[in-house]
């Protein structure tokens, strides 16, 4: 439910966060990417665990658990850089379009508005660093 006098705050997740995009790419390719180079959107040195439970890692000091794996269609995970003092949790999901396949950003549990809008610009750059990757691999850049 949405408390109708804060834009991006609600009362089961406090504040949070989404960004999308329609990728004109099948979902197979997206998918692929997603979790074959976390380091576009989880950091340099992160892998997804297939497991439920089992913690990660980036280089930089973010860490977080899987919480859930769904194959072609969604992961869930805490994510918490190494300067935060509160875990977050980061959903990305994929869906096939009859343009594309929508990828899907989401994340709750921030602390307040300025971490609101400051992980606005990391998920919609982490959306553009996927774009470029994808486009690298197709060879349509």
């Amino acid at each position: 439910m949405i408390d109708t006098g804060t834009v991006g705050k609600t009362r089961d997740v406090g504040w949070q966060i989404g960004v999308s995009k329609t990728l004109p790419y099948p979902i197979d390719a997206v998918w692929s990417l997603i979790v074959g180079d976390p380091s576009l959107w989880l950091g340099a040195g992160s892998e997804i665990p297939h497991d439920k439970g089992v913690q990660w890692q980036s280089d930089d000091g973010t860490t977080g658990e899987l919480r859930s794996r769904h194959e072609s269609d969604r992961v869930r995970l805490t994510w918490r850089p190494s300067t935060w003092s509160h875990d977050t949790t980061v959903q990305v999901a994929v869906q096939a379009t009859p343009a594309g396949t929508v990828l899907r950003f989401h994340q709750e549990r921030l602390a307040g508005p300025g971490e609101r809008q400051q992980q606005r610009g990391h998920w919609q750059a982490a959306l553009a660093r996927i774009e470029r990757a994808l486009e690298r691999s197709t060879g349509t850049a």
